[in-house]
């Protein structure tokens, strides 16, 4: 059975007809176009499909669409800027922390949940903030000193 979805999508409104047992990341990608909620796992273990809703970090691949319902929905398409890179986006390429860049729109949308709620986070919470997701190259500290950087400031 379809159902016409309507939610706000990086700042704007949506609307699409989905079925109703769609996952949010079907509907982002399929439907509207939006590829940086990637497909990994597909079991919400590798957390490459990161998307906020409503601000927290949610595992798009595990959400049924119809639950985004009259919510905002922000992916990685969402952060920049007008033109702009964020603040986020820049530390992470001053910082080397997208290498493959397969799991960089999950750890940027784990990383800017993080930032929003807690603006100066310390090592150990960047950390506990980007654990569920999963980076085959990096080894991590690029990322955590690129989130560190960018709650500094230190990316201009």
């Amino acid at each position: 059975m379809s159902l016409t979805l309507e939610f706000q999508l990086n700042g704007s409104q949506a609307a699409a007809l989905v079925d109703e047992a769609a996952t949010l990341q079907t509907v982002l990608r399929a439907e509207l176009g939006l590829t940086s909620p990637k497909r990994g796992c597909l079991q919400g273990t590798c957390g490459t499909c990161t998307v906020l809703v409503d601000g927290a970090p949610y595992l798009s691949c595990l959400m049924l669409a119809q639950d985004v319902a009259g919510r905002a929905v922000q992916t990685l398409e969402g952060l920049k800027q007008g033109a702009e890179l964020s603040p986020l986006q820049r530390a992470f390429m001053e910082h080397f922390a997208a290498q493959c860049g397969f799991c960089t729109p999950g750890m940027l949308m784990a990383a800017s949940a993080l930032l929003h709620q807690t603006p100066k986070p310390t090592r150990e919470q960047v950390v506990d903030a980007i654990s569920g997701n999963i980076c085959r190259y990096t080894g991590y500290a690029p990322i955590i000193s690129a989130v560190l950087a960018a709650a500094a400031g230190d990316n201009n």
